[in-house]
């Protein structure tokens, strides 16, 4: 189950963050209290395209944990990709053998959506021949920089934009392999371009936050 603990202000004031760990406590991060946590499953199952009740989909749930939380008046999964207030995703995959092998950081940029030049032009190749309008045009990168932690865990911090509708909205998205290459950890998170940069400061403490911890035995 997920562990949420609440950091409480001294004497009997409201919180200001809430503190969250993935299921096996590797993986931790914080988000302001204004933000409602909601249930990521559906989400999850969306990004990876596998039917709800495949063999597929019953490996993935073993091996994926997901949270997400959003700080708009009524909460909706859906605000990832059209969010006019804030909206954090974080995920926790365990690699397989096969996927262990292929990891990159190019496929760390990758993980959620297409940011790389090649996995674009695969996007909106796939688009065309199937003859559906792409839900994602007109990326813009903004910054791509590399994460490197004491444990020697290393990944990948990218924002861009991309135009979904009439709306742009903004990307800052982390992902992280541990030392052992046993597990990626990623953080999205997301709102359109003119609330990024009106609040890109308070982004970055939440994805500052976003930490991984090896635990003892």
């Amino acid at each position: 189950m997920l562990l949420v603990t609440i950091l409480m202000l001294s004497g009997c004031g409201p919180p200001e963050f809430t503190y969250v760990r993935d299921r096996d406590g590797t993986t931790y991060f914080k988000v302001p209290a204004s933000f409602a946590q909601i249930d990521a499953s559906s989400l999850d199952l969306a990004l990876s395209g596998n039917p709800p009740d495949s063999q597929a989909a019953l490996q993935r749930a073993r091996r994926v944990w997901a949270t997400a939380f959003d700080q708009a008046e009524q909460p909706a999964i859906d605000h990832l990709f059209d969010s006019r207030a804030p909206f954090v995703y974080a995920t926790v995959h365990k690699l397989t053998e096969e996927q262990r092998a292929t990891v990159s950081l190019d496929r760390l940029r990758d993980f959620i959506l297409p940011v790389t030049e090649e996995t674009r032009t695969a996007y909106l190749t796939r688009a065309l021949h199937t003859g559906r309008t792409p839900l994602f045009t007109g990326f813009e990168p903004i910054s791509d920089r590399l994460v490197l932690l004491d444990n020697g865990a290393r990944g990948v911090r990218v924002r861009f934009n991309y135009q979904i509708g009439a709306t742009t909205q903004t990307f800052d998205h982390t992902a992280i392999l541990d030392d052992q290459g046993a597990t990626v950890s990623v953080m999205l998170i997301t709102c359109r371009s003119s609330c990024f940069a009106a609040r890109g400061a308070e982004f970055d403490e939440i994805a500052g936050s976003f930490k991984l911890l090896r635990l003892r035995g």
